[in-house]
């Protein structure tokens, strides 16, 4: 199995990267394969409504974006991790996101999703939140933790000494692991639950 990690933050080594080393060294006592991209010191710039990826089956722009697409679809899992600035992920996470989800027409259903945040003090919960809807919008199960997914320290190194927000994480990896193994059982007895066709409607109609 295999958890795809896209690292939000700007910063190589920072607090956001020592919350998902955590994550990762878990992953593989579970012997869950990881690869973990930092996206967050690129630039990626956000959706402008094309529409061409509804034709060309990948995003116009041709960026870190498709490259994630593939390895996304062939992922068990998927985590993504931010910083928090004003109460909010990483704006080139968000764009990446964005882009991410939209282009890509393959069925997330039963991937499972996890958010992890990382900030100085406050702003996590709500991050937190914004993150878990990416999963949420396209039938992926989100994977929980003791806490929320969250790790603190404002220098670089600090999240190191925040002991509860690395057990947040540890728990956080093995609980995904366990997700994804049982979906897996799952959908080998029983199959992925039926699918109706998307009822497609907006509020003046």
């Amino acid at each position: 199995m295999k958890v795809l990690i896209i690292n939000g933050s700007p910063r190589v080594g920072g607090n956001t990267s020592i919350a998902l080393e955590e994550m990762v060294k878990t992953f593989h006592e579970d012997s869950i394969e990881t690869e973990v991209v930092q996206i967050g010191n690129q630039a990626v710039r956000g959706c402008i409504a094309c529409g061409s990826c509804a034709k060309k089956g990948k995003c116009v722009f041709d960026d870190v974006v498709n490259e994630l697409a593939p390895k996304f679809e062939e992922a068990d899992g998927l985590v993504i991790a931010s910083p928090v600035y004003y109460a909010s992920a990483n704006a080139t996470l968000i764009a990446c996101l964005d882009r991410l989800f939209y282009s890509t027409h393959f069925d997330k259903t039963m991937k499972v999703g996890a958010s992890v945040v990382v900030a100085r003090r406050g702003g996590c919960s709500a991050t937190f939140d914004e993150l878990n809807k990416y999963f949420t919008i396209c039938g992926m199960p989100v994977a929980s933790s003791q806490y929320w997914n969250s790790a603190h320290g404002r220098e670089k190194g600090e999240a190191e000494k925040d002991e509860e927000g690395l057990q947040t994480m540890r728990v956080l990896a093995g609980n995904m692991a366990f997700l994804m193994k049982s979906i897996a059982l799952g959908k080998e007895k029983y199959g992925l639950p039926p699918k109706e066709e998307h009822a497609w409607t907006h509020f003046i109609r």
